[in-house]
């Protein structure tokens, strides 16, 4: 497609086709089942650290940003000696929380939004592309497949052009297949030098929430992206060269459904045992069980001494014995960094690593 010829939305095409409404309608019960689940659950904040660190896995691996889980839970838990890939990875999950409570308070994602989620997950301020010369390759014999707009006078157009179609509904078009289109149009528009594919992905469930479709952003199509790598490029591509819009929606639809029948049985996992540790320490532990403390040891995959000083308004050294004694009982594991200490929850490391 020509760089000068990237369509304003909506798109002129029919959308809803009949192969659309059906899979949409699976797609919306599956999405249906996971929030209903997810809003009973208690402390959300336990689902929604664990499963964003999974997306800001997966989704760092389609750029070949790699790393171990270990690595990136001490970035998290800021140990020193980790690498940059986990310390990347560690910052696209704070990205992605700034994001969702910018949306929950603000209720509308703008431009101005999207650009600051990029320069968290960039660690820079290059903004909108103002140098020419930006083309797609491919990776296996550097054909350029696309060239993206050009000159940051049209590339703010088609962004104020996308926000007004993210935040305002002028037809009565499903958000499930908006969020499809929202998804072709940015990753078409191309604003920044880098990581445009990783805030486009944000994007996607800071939408849901956005539409109410989710209460808290614990679905990403990352790792259905990642197993469905050269169908997502080839029908990105369709829709530039033959306006292949039903394929490409169907793509993302049953990647909604896939990825929310998946993330219930993770959450439910997650669920599981949370409960089953709350009532092994009660009854092992009495002395030192809290709800308070329970929620303190899922929150994150590594505490410290500090975090359950604070959490707990206890002295240092209760929250070392409290620890000492959790690590003796075989519920966390530790491990010296530097001069720190940090107290890995085994139990959920080992499920949310395993679940690869």
């Amino acid at each position: 497609m020509d760089n000068q010829k990237l369509p304003m939305l909506p798109p002129s095409v029919e959308l809803e086709t009949t192969a659309v409404l059906k899979q949409l309608a699976k797609a919306h019960r599956a999405l249906a089942e996971l929030k209903g689940y997810a809003d009973t659950i208690p402390n959300k904040h336990i689902l929604i650290n664990a499963v964003m660190i999974k997306e800001a896995k997966d989704s760092s691996t389609i750029e070949n940003i790699v790393t171990t889980h270990d690595d990136l839970f001490r970035a998290i838990s800021d140990a020193s000696g980790v690498t940059p890939a986990a310390k990347e990875v560690a910052g696209y999950r704070t990205a992605l929380w700034h994001g969702y409570e910018h949306v929950k308070a603000r209720e509308m994602l703008t431009t101005n939004m999207i650009i600051e989620i990029q320069s968290m997950i960039e660690k820079n301020h290059a903004g909108i592309r103002k140098l020419p010369g930006t083309v797609l390759r491919n990776d296996r014999t550097g054909e350029t497949i696309y060239t993206p707009p050009e000159g940051e006078s049209e590339i703010r157009d088609l962004l104020g052009n996308l926000e007004k179609y993210i935040n305002q509904e002028n037809d009565d078009i499903d958000p499930l297949i908006r969020l499809a289109v929202i998804h072709y149009q940015f990753e078409s528009i191309h604003p920044f030098y880098d990581g445009n594919g990783r805030t486009g992905r944000i994007i996607n469930v800071l939408y849901l929430v956005l539409k109410g479709l989710l209460d808290s952003p614990i679905l990403y199509l990352s790792r259905y992206i990642n197993l469905n790598r050269p169908a997502y490029y080839r029908l990105l591509q369709e829709i530039r060269t033959l306006e292949n819009w039903e394929a490409w929606i169907l793509y993302i639809l049953t990647g909604i459904e896939e990825t929310a029948v998946y993330t219930l049985k993770l959450v439910k996992s997650i669920h599981a045992e949370v409960e089953i540790m709350t009532e092994e320490i009660k009854k092992r532990l009495p002395k030192i069980y809290s709800k308070e403390l329970i929620d303190l040891l899922f929150y994150e995959f590594y505490t410290r001494i500090e975090y359950i000083e604070k959490g707990l308004s206890v002295t240092r050294k209760t929250a070392a014995n409290y620890l000492s004694t959790l690590e003796a009982e075989g519920f966390l594991r530790s491990e010296k960094i530097g001069r720190d200490r940090i107290y890995q929850n085994k139990r959920l490391f080992d499920l949310v690593k395993n679940d690869d």
